[in-house]
């Protein structure tokens, strides 16, 4: 039976300024995000944290499912960012959860367009980001986080490419040690945020998906290409192979061959 996480989390000490102020756990819950979106509707306060051992309806990106036994970290923090900060809260989650886990494990994650967390070409955590957009004001926005921590290898059997930080360190990790680093790197992310520093640059330097020749499904469309660099929200722009460059706003990345020379 795991520990207590948020005993455990707050008897470590959480010195934050928004985030984890009011913190919502479940021993199980459908989704964390869908009882943030209620919580976000009766105007809770901002930073508000929820957080569940096991989910039953959880999802990920274009609403696949996410694995979710105990042992792991499921949680969702509500904000109320401005329009110009909104396209930044995913960008600020992969950055935080790539420090969390460097800094609690030794590990060195990378992140994989959009926002899989991986380490060595597996995944390790995904992000997730829901809002509410009403004219030019955010209603609210919901950060989801899906950690595999202490998940055994056979709960992940059938999910390509996917591990756990207990698998690739040998030994159990402390989820309330993971979950204290990353409600800190998280509110001070968000801090810097809402005085208008976003996290692009250190995001850039963590995607092992830049300089890579990639397929990307975006909705009904499909490219091809080289990723090249992100603009200045963080959309991909990929360079196909007639030159042409293209911005990709969300989609799937999978790595490609390298192009052939039809010449030859």
């Amino acid at each position: 039976m795991p520990r207590n996480l948020i005993a455990e989390t707050l008897r470590r000490g959480l010195y934050t300024r928004v985030v984890g102020k009011r913190i919502l756990f479940f021993q199980e819950l459908s989704s964390t995000m869908d009882e943030a979106r209620r919580q976000a509707d009766a105007a809770c306060e901002e930073g508000t944290l929820v957080i569940a051992e096991t989910q039953t309806a959880s999802r990920g990106r274009f609403a696949r499912t996410w694995v979710s036994q105990p042992g792991n970290l499921y949680l969702s923090a509500i904000f109320y960012p401005s329009l110009a900060a909104l396209p930044f809260l995913s960008s600020l989650g992969g950055v935080a959860v790539a420090r969390a886990i460097r800094r609690t494990t030794g590990l060195q994650p990378k992140l994989k367009w959009p926002n899989d967390v991986q380490v060595g070409g597996s995944k390790v955590a995904g992000i997730l980001v829901e809002s509410v957009v009403e004219g030019s004001e955010v209603k609210y926005a919901v950060l989801g986080i899906g950690i595999n921590i202490n998940i055994g290898q056979q709960h992940l059997a059938g999910i390509p490419a996917a591990t756990s930080l207990a698998d690739l360190t040998g030994k159990e990790i402390a989820r309330d040690e993971l979950l204290t680093r990353l409600l800190h790197e998280i509110d001070a992310l968000y801090l810097e945020l809402r005085q208008g520093q976003t996290p692009l640059v250190e995001w850039k330097e963590l995607l092992d998906t830049l300089g890579q020749r990639v397929n990307v499904t975006s909705l009904d469309q499909s490219y091809r290409g080289l990723a090249e660099d992100i603009d200045e929200l963080g959309n991909l722009q990929v360079r196909l192979d007639d030159g042409q460059l293209v911005t990709v706003t969300s989609g799937d990345v999978t790595l490609s061959a390298p192009a052939t020379d039809a010449s030859q």
